[in-house]
């Protein structure tokens, strides 16, 4: 049910109401930003995510236009700053305070002679959601203003597509790959978790395993320092992380050394869902600026939507990531299936199916969806980071393709109980799909900005 069919249906005392609900949850949102604002950037959550972040600074920016459109325009041009020669954009941008020295050490981007000049990133990209951001941003704009904005924006997202389908795609079959769960933001998300016990514990992580060691290496990690263990990345899953990321720097981000002796190498079904949206995002900025998209690139755009078929199960009736090296299907359940409803490209049969799968209760269809792992998956869990819980950017996305398929009261429900879910437990990053009970970080930006962009379009 839309919004004016509710105002319809109540009498004036509740319609008052219910607008003064939005105004102080609106106002409540702006403040989450303004205290997670450091000027040209937004921070995800203070203490835990002090530098920036490629997806979230794009979400970000979809709330921040329907409040302050220059400083939406900020977040994204922060973005760009951190964007190596080659195209690629980072998943972080480093603070520079001496306080976080270390985190860039960790990384040493510089060892890359591709990575920006002063500046310090990590060496890995994340969904490229900036297609996106730049035109939601553009939405709000007069004509002329949109197409200057899409000019000065077009160059680094055209560098960037280019560089996902150069290197992340070395067989040109139409879907690009990821080398490390970060890059694919659904961290310890069941596909990427199987994969990583089956093929990267190392023999010194699988003995601190045996050893249930997880207490200690929890004494090194700043998360569990504010957040109970329980809501995030298992310690011995963090340690593997760490491991591969070392692995990355020592080969200097090299995409050919990386993939040279790899066995962590997946098409990841989200991801290549996002970049199919941003696809179609970026002709249309270039059909308005008046530019020919280069002709290999547009090819391949046309070979990844083909291409996303490839991982459609047919015995489950469900997409799945895929490993790169063998084409095998990842076939752990988790809320990625539902990713191409975003991406807007299935025929509507599948489409059909996968909202089935949103309607049933035991599945996805949770008193507060979207579960990021079905209800009835084993690995169930519903305050842990990316095993259970609902996360309101997740929302967004299927929502947006909801209504663009024509599945406009799916994703009208889906906005409200989003929304509700925020008012009954505040602006945290996650939540329990079963009882809407908060997790994870406090004050979460990319949770209020989604809800102002929610609140702007009721």
């Amino acid at each position: 049910m839309n919004s004016s069919v509710i105002l319809l249906s109540l009498p004036l005392i509740g319609i008052l109401m219910l607008m003064n609900e939005q105004t102080d949850l609106l106002e409540q949102a702006k403040a989450v930003l303004q205290t997670n604002d450091q000027g040209n950037y937004t921070i995800p959550a203070e203490g835990l995510y002090p530098h920036q972040w490629l997806w979230d600074s794009c979400f970000i920016a979809i709330g921040l236009r329907h409040i302050d459109i220059d400083r939406a325009k900020t977040e994204i041009l922060s973005l760009l700053r951190g964007q190596w020669h080659n195209g690629m954009l980072p998943n972080m941008i480093f603070n520079p305070d001496n306080q976080y020295r270390r985190d860039r050490e960790i990384w040493r981007s510089w060892s890359n002679p591709y990575s920006p000049d002063k500046l310090a990133t990590t060496g890995i990209t994340q969904p490229p959601m900036l297609a996106e951001a730049v035109v939601k941003v553009g939405e709000r704009l007069k004509k002329a203003e949109r197409r200057s904005w899409y000019k000065q924006t077009y160059p680094a997202l055209l560098a960037y597509h280019e560089w996902l389908y150069s290197e992340r795609d070395p067989h040109a079959e139409g879907l690009v790959l990821q080398i490390h769960p970060w890059e694919i933001g659904l961290d310890n998300t069941p596909p990427w978790m199987q994969e990583l016990h089956d093929h990267q514990l190392a023999f010194w992580i699988q003995a601190a395993k045996k050893l249930n060691l997880g207490w200690f290496i929890n004494l090194f990690r700043r998360d569990t320092k504010r957040i109970p263990g329980i809501e995030r990345l298992d310690p011995i899953e963090a340690l593997a992380f760490y491991s591969i990321q070392r692995r990355l720097r020592r080969k200097s981000y090299d995409i050919d050394k990386i993939l040279s002796h790899s066995l962590f190498a997946i098409e990841d079904l989200t991801f290549n869902c996002i970049l199919i949206r941003a696809n179609q995002h970026l002709q249309a900025i270039a059909e308005l600026i008046k530019e020919d998209l280069p002709h290999e690139l547009s090819d391949r755009m046309k070979q990844g939507e083909a291409a996303l078929e490839q991982l459609w199960d047919v015995y489950s009736g469900q997409y799945y990531s895929r490993n790169f090296v063998t084409h095998k299907l990842l076939k752990e359940p988790s809320i990625a299936t539902l990713m191409p409803l975003y991406a807007g490209t299935i025929t509507k049969d599948r489409a059909d199916q996968l909202v089935r799968l949103l309607e049933n209760s035991h599945i996805f269809g949770s008193a507060f969806p979207i579960p990021s792992v079905p209800l009835n998956s084993a690995r169930f869990q519903p305050h842990t980071y990316w095993q259970g819980p609902t996360w309101v950017n997740t929302n967004w996305l299927i929502i947006d393709g909801l209504r663009r398929l024509g599945y406009t009261d799916h994703a009208a429900a889906l906005t409200e109980t989003t929304l509700e879910m925020i008012r009954k437990s505040g602006f945290y990053e996650y939540f329990s799909p079963t009882d809407a009970t908060p997790a994870g970080a406090q004050n979460f930006s990319w949770t209020a900005a989604l809800a102002i962009d929610f609140l702007k379009q009721s």
